[in-house]
C-alpha cells in the first residue's frame, strides 16, 4: 500500500526548513519539540527511509527529503487553497490580529489587501491597541497574531522581525540651553515602553522633566507635539512628516533600541498561519524600505532581514 503523508507533519517539515531551526518550528506551530520529533519520525515512517540528518545541533534533510520537501509544499499548497475555497462561504470564520498604533495607516491595509485577496470569505477583526492588551489578548486567545514592541534583547529570537533606534520628536527645534528648566513630556498613559525610556534616559542625564500631557492614543500624541506641547519618542516609523527628529540636542540624552516582535496563540488555522506569514512579509517588506528611505533610522535585526539588507544594518 502507498504511504499517505501526515499533512500536519508536512506542515511541520516545511516551516523548519524556511524558519532554519525545527525549535523555531515548534514555537511557530504551537507545539512543544518532543511532538515536533515525534511528527518528523512518522513522517521517515511513512517514507519508508531517512529524510532527515544531524547538523551540528540541529536537523537537515537527506536528498530523500529535499525531494519530498519540493512535494510537501506543492501538496501544503494544494490544500491550503481547497481550505480557502470551502472556508470562504464558511459562517463565523474569522482570524483576529492586533498590531501597536503606529502601524494602522501603512503596514495594515497592505497587510489586509493580500490576505482578503486569499482569503475572501473569512472576516479579519484587525485591531490597533497597546502593547500590554495586545500581549495579554494572544495568551488569553482573544488575538490570533500580534505585533509587539519589547526592550531591546528581551524577546525571542525566533519571533524577532527588526530592532528599531528610539529618537526624540518634537514640531519645534530642540532648545540648547537653560539645562534647568524641566523637559515638557507627551506620553502614552502607563505602562508604555517608550514612556519609561523616555524618564529613564532624562534622568540618568539629571535632566528635570514634566509630564505635559498623557494619552492612550497615538493621534493624541502627534496632536500634543504640533500644538507645541511638549516632545515624546517614538520611532521614525509612522511619524507625521511635520514632526522633526532631534539630532545630538544638549537636552535630549541617548535612548536604547526597541525590538519588534510577531507573536502567535496555538492551535492556528490554515487562514491565520497565512495571515501570520502575510504579516511578517509585509512587516518585512515596509521596514526595508523604510530603512534605505530614512537612511538608517530603523535598524534592522532578524536574520532574514540582514540577508535582505546586507551589510545596511
Amino acid at each position: 500500500m502507498r504511504p499517505t503523508f501526515d499533512m500536519d507533519a508536512l506542515r511541520t517539515m516545511v516551516a523548519g526548513v524556511e524558519l532554519g531551526s525545527f525549535a523555531r518550528a515548534a514555537n511557530r506551530l504551537g507545539r512543544s519539540q518532543s511532538a515536533v520529533s515525534m511528527q518528523l519520525k512518522k513522517l521517515e515512517l511513512q517514507a519508508g527511509q531517512q529524510l532527515f540528518r544531524k547538523a551540528g545541533r540541529g536537523l537537515a534533510t537527506t536528498e530523500a527529503g529535499d525531494r519530498l520537501l519540493a512535494y510537501a509544499r506543492r501538496i501544503l499548497a494544494l490544500n491550503d487553497e481547497a481550505a480557502a475555497s470551502v472556508n470562504a462561504t464558511a459562517v463565523g470564520a474569522t482570524v483576529r490580529l492586533g498590531l501597536p498604533q503606529d502601524f494602522a495607516e501603512d503596514i495594515l491595509p497592505m497587510v489586509l489587501e493580500r490576505f482578503s485577496s486569499k482569503w475572501p470569505g473569512v472576516h479579519i477583526e484587525a485591531r490597533a491597541g497597546r502593547n500590554y492588551s495586545l500581549e495579554t489578548d494572544v495568551s488569553d486567545g482573544g488575538l490570533d497574531i500580534a505585533i509587539l514592541f519589547a526592550l531591546a534583547g528581551s524577546g525571542k529570537d525566533d519571533t524577532l522581525i527588526a530592532r528599531l533606534n528610539m529618537v526624540w520628536l518634537a514640531p519645534w527645534k530642540a532648545p540648547s540651553d537653560e539645562a534647568d528648566n524641566a523637559m515638557p513630556l507627551v506620553m502614552f498613559d502607563h505602562p508604555c515602553l517608550f514612556r519609561q525610556a523616555a524618564i529613564e534616559a532624562l534622568e540618568a542625564a539629571g535632566q528635570p522633566w514634566r509630564a505635559a500631557l498623557t494619552t492612550p492614543s497615538l493621534q493624541g500624541v502627534w496632536a500634543a507635539l504640533r500644538t507645541g506641547l511638549g516632545v515624546t519618542v517614538r520611532t521614525t516609523y509612522g511619524c507625521p512628516d511635520d514632526l522633526d527628529v532631534v539630532h545630538h540636542a544638549p537636552l535630549f540624552p541617548p535612548l536604547p533600541k526597541i525590538d519588534l516582535h510577531l507573536i502567535a496563540g496555538h492551535d492556528l488555522s490554515p487562514a491565520a498561519l497565512d495571515l501570520h506569514t502575510i504579516v511578517r512579509e509585509v512587516f518585512r517588506e515596509r521596514l526595508c524600505a523604510h530603512h534605505v528611505a530614512s537612511n538608517g533610522q530603523a535598524l534592522i535585526a532578524s536574520p532574514e532581514m540582514k540577508d535582505m539588507l546586507g551589510e545596511l544594518s
